[in-house]
């Protein structure tokens, strides 16, 4: 998201996308194309969006404000898909660590989900 870079981050944090997660992005994104937005089930107001350089947790409530967003992807970095992949965590909100976990839980049942329905022809979801 270019709006990301617009945004100064109140902190940036060495992080870490398990590989199962980012591996479950990389056949979603052939599949179902880029960006992805999710909603996020029982975060009202808070999506996620895969994009090919950041993933973004936003608060639709006020604009798509940037709540937290992973960039900086180090892909070449891990040995194999097996490994997880470093990258940057941006905080952009004071209460954004509360959203980490939880963002990145549902984000990827429902990218789960729309894989599955593409798979079985029920649409993009």
């Amino acid at each position: 998201m270019s709006r990301i870079h617009d945004m100064p981050a109140l902190a940036q944090r060495p992080d870490r996308l398990e590989a199962e997660h980012y591996n479950l992005w990389r056949r979603a994104r052939r599949r179902l194309g880029s960006p992805i937005r999710l909603s996020l089930e029982g975060m009202h107001g808070v999506e996620l969006i895969l994009e090919d350089r950041a993933w973004v947790c936003v608060n639709t409530l006020q604009n798509d404000l940037p709540i937290l967003a992973w960039v900086d992807f180090e892909e070449s970095r891990r040995p194999g898909i097996h490994a997880p992949v470093p990258c940057r965590l941006n905080y952009y909100h004071f209460a954004a660590s509360k959203y980490r976990a939880k963002a990145l839980e549902v984000g990827m049942r429902e990218l789960r989900r729309r894989i599955e329905e593409r798979r079985w022809g029920r649409g993009a979801g």
